[in-house]
């Protein structure tokens, strides 16, 4: 739960750098309408609480090289507290491995892999995450294409919930 209580310009300062996080202070201030010094503590304040994590720039993979995106569902044979955590640190260690989220339901996790072509996935699929222990099944699914990709989360629809509880 968040520790600091939001007020419009904080969320208003976090949406504005959730879409662009290299601009100036400057800047900031004045797309949130408040002078630079106030806008400077805020924003530290904010990443001192943890709701920015970080900031970070967005490549393009496939211009990189990376040709192949895959999301791999995997079923553990144990979800004891103790073997979630271990394969968790695993997909940490895996380079491959860009996203990790522990699910409900038939699929305990789902990985989001970029590899530079389909050889190089499958020797991680093969080497790596079946041959792990605790892995008892994995499910692939090649990315074709994508049609979205947002990052952060959509603080219009924050906006409109919280003037209709106003």
């Amino acid at each position: 739960m968040v520790a600091i209580r939001l007020d419009p310009i904080d969320r208003k300062i976090l949406s504005e750098l959730q879409a662009d996080g290299r601009m100036t202070n400057v800047e900031l201030a004045k797309r949130v309408g408040i002078s630079a010094p106030p806008c400077l503590r805020r924003v530290r304040t904010l990443e001192e609480s943890g709701l920015i994590r970080g900031y970070h720039a967005e490549v393009d993979a496939r211009e990189l090289g990376f040709e192949v995106q895959v999301f791999a569902m995997v079923g553990l044979d144990s979800q004891a507290e103790a073997e979630l955590i271990a394969f968790e640190e695993r997909c940490r260690n895996w380079p491959l491995v860009r996203e990790c989220h522990m699910l409900n339901g038939e699929v305990d996790f789902i990985l989001k892999c970029v590899a530079p072509d389909l050889s190089s996935f499958q020797s991680f699929l093969t080497g790596e995450l079946l041959s792990t222990p605790n892995v008892g099944s994995v499910k692939t699914s090649l990315v074709i294409r994508g049609a979205k990709d947002d990052p952060g989360v959509p603080f219009d629809i924050l906006e409109q919930r919280l003037s209709r509880s106003a």
